[in-house]
């Protein structure tokens, strides 16, 4: 049996509102092992983006636990939740979050300078995964002279870079065509794959369940395994 590396135990979360309080998670269960994915859908506004953040230690809920490996993750402790974000989580957001400042080189190497690496290190390990991923001859090109699958495979690059055990993806097809979410969901598998890595993702598209081990359905501040 596979080992678990990351599980969240009756997770709450609410937010104020000038209506009140409203309770997006209401005691929400989930367990990931390695190398195995998970897909989480949803209606829009029904709090996936938000369990996602509190899964990647991004935010906190409001009571329940979460567990990396058995180990029971406290916020108080910032340098132990850092170091699992930089050095064991990846992260592709749906708007990619690159730095517009910085070339596609280096937004692929900011992960791994921050973890200490060497400059020239960093350089040389980054230019091997934007190979993988396709886009070494631009690898001078800023932000804005990428294409929006062209940004994406540039933030799969830099969520894989530091080798992480688990990548949280949060609709990472929202803004691209189908051809070309469907190259980048492919891409992603792959690497995934190769690397025995676990993924959580968030997507309202339904197509993509079948290439998933488990899926899951978040309404009214409840997860529901369905069927894949």
């Amino acid at each position: 049996m596979s080992e678990t590396i990351l599980k969240a135990h009756n997770i709450f979360k609410s937010f104020d509102s000038p209506n009140g309080k409203i309770e997006v998670l209401k005691g929400v269960f989930l367990e990931l092992k390695k190398g195995e994915k998970i897909i989480i859908q949803g209606p829009s506004g029904s709090g996936k983006t938000t369990l996602l953040m509190i899964l990647s230690l991004l935010d906190k809920p409001d009571k329940g636990k979460i567990f990396y490996k058995e180990i029971e993750v406290f916020w108080a402790e910032n340098k132990f939740v850092s170091k699992l974000r930089n050095e064991k989580f990846g992260f592709i957001f749906q708007f990619y979050n690159l730095i517009n400042e910085l070339n596609a080189l280096e937004n692929v190497m900011v992960p791994l300078l921050i973890k200490g690496m060497n400059f020239k290190d960093a350089r040389k390990k980054a230019e091997e995964y934007l190979e993988l991923v396709g886009l070494y001859s631009r690898r001078f090109s800023f932000p804005t002279q990428l294409s929006g699958g062209e940004e994406q495979r540039v933030a799969i690059a830099r969520a894989l870079v530091n080798e992480p055990e688990i990548i949280f993806a949060d609709e990472p097809t929202g803004n691209l065509d189908e051809k070309n979410a469907m190259k980048i969901m492919n891409l992603l598998f792959e690497l995934v794959d190769k690397n025995g890595v676990s993924l959580i993702m968030v997507s309202h598209n339904p197509y993509w369940l079948k290439y998933f081990n488990k899926g899951f359905y978040l309404a009214n501040g409840k997860l529901n395994e369905i069927e894949v």
